[in-house]
Parts: structure tokens; sequence; C-alpha cells
């Protein structure tokens, strides 16, 4: 299963490669598979390396805020790890 969270682009280079910044990680990703423009401040989904979809401000920031209380949830033992398995945690 893969988890694409949502990264805010902070600078873009001439060979369409951007800087991105993914709960508060910083790496770079390329920008050649999206065929719509993506400026400084937009929102993108990414895979291996690769932006792969533009996604809309409001939607990445409610996402984003959701990632955050999971993530405090787990720290505090509200959420266990396995929670949300769908069973399958058996299956690895």
């Amino acid at each position: 299963m893969c988890l694409s969270i949502p990264s805010k682009v902070l600078s873009i280079d001439e060979n369409n490669f951007a800087i991105v910044e993914t709960l508060g990680v910083k790496r770079g990703v390329s920008l050649d598979l999206i065929s719509e423009p993506v400026s400084v401040g937009d929102f993108v989904l990414i895979h291996v390396g690769f932006a792969m979809e533009k996604i809309d401000t409001a939607y990445a920031l409610e996402s984003l805020k959701i990632y955050e209380q999971i993530a405090k949830d787990m720290q505090n033992g509200v959420v266990d790890e396995n929670e949300g398995d769908l069973g399958l945690n058996g299956f690895n």
C-alpha cells in the first residue's frame, strides 16, 4: 500500500525539478509527469521521486491536519500502530 502525503512546492528549477516539503522533510522531485502548470506554493502528491498530481490547497491543508493528528494520537498511545490494518497484518 502506498500513502502519498501532500507536499508543498518550495522551489522549481529550469529542469522542472522541484524541492518540496512534506511534514517538515524536504526532498527533490521531478515535475515531468504532471501535465498542468505547477508553481511555488502549490501542493502535489509524490511517488518515488516524481510528482504525480497537483492537488487543491484547501484539501492538502485539511489532509495534513488529519495526518498530524493521527501521528500525535499514535505518539500518545491513543491509536495503536496496528489499528486499521483491515485484518491484513497477519499476511506480512
